[in-house]
């Protein structure tokens, strides 16, 4: 297949379950869920996907790929919450994405049949679950890491960790 044709491929996804989080509005939802790590919520699974969760409870930390549902169209180059400075969207984390998945790494304190207890989560209530994957250290973990324009702004804990409306 040529690269031009691959452009307009279109992929289908269906949720597999619902996030459940004390987030309603965009507005102070942490940047990371690192941030908030106090914070509380649940997964819950669609009963046709329950069995995926076997021996889920080894682990104490999942990443959760999910769709930003609230987030309308995108802008291939804006400003992210940590900087005031223009940056392209694949460089930045942000919501308002050509695809708009997002993808976060949740602490798993429990499950309970297809309910997932989860902490330091940075997603609206709501969110649909599209896949969940064990994070594993030695396989996500890497050394001698460059972080762009980020490294300006991790040298300044004053940067913000929570969210506004402008994404």
């Amino acid at each position: 297949m040529k690269i031009e044709d691959m452009g307009n491929m279109e992929f289908r996804f269906k949720p597999i379950g619902i996030l459940n989080t004390p987030y309603k509005s965009k507005s102070g939802v942490p940047i990371q869920g690192i941030f908030d790590p106090e914070s509380e919520g649940k997964a819950t699974m669609f009963e046709a996907f329950e069995a995926g969760l076997q021996d889920i409870e080894g682990f104490s930390h999942l990443i959760m790929i999910y769709v930003f549902h609230r987030s309308q169209g995108y802008e291939l180059v804006c400003s992210p919450y940590m900087d005031d400075k223009l940056h392209g969207v694949f460089t930045i984390r942000a919501p308002r994405r050509p695809n708009p998945i997002g993808f976060s790494v949740v602490r798993l304190r429990k499950r309970e049949g297809r309910v997932l207890y989860l902490s330091e989560l940075d997603m609206l209530d709501g969110t649909p679950v599209l896949d969940i994957k064990p994070f594993c250290p030695k396989f996500d973990h890497r050394q001698n890491v460059r972080v762009g324009w980020m490294e300006n702004t991790f040298r300044d804990a004053g940067h913000r960790k929570v969210s506004d409306d402008r994404f």
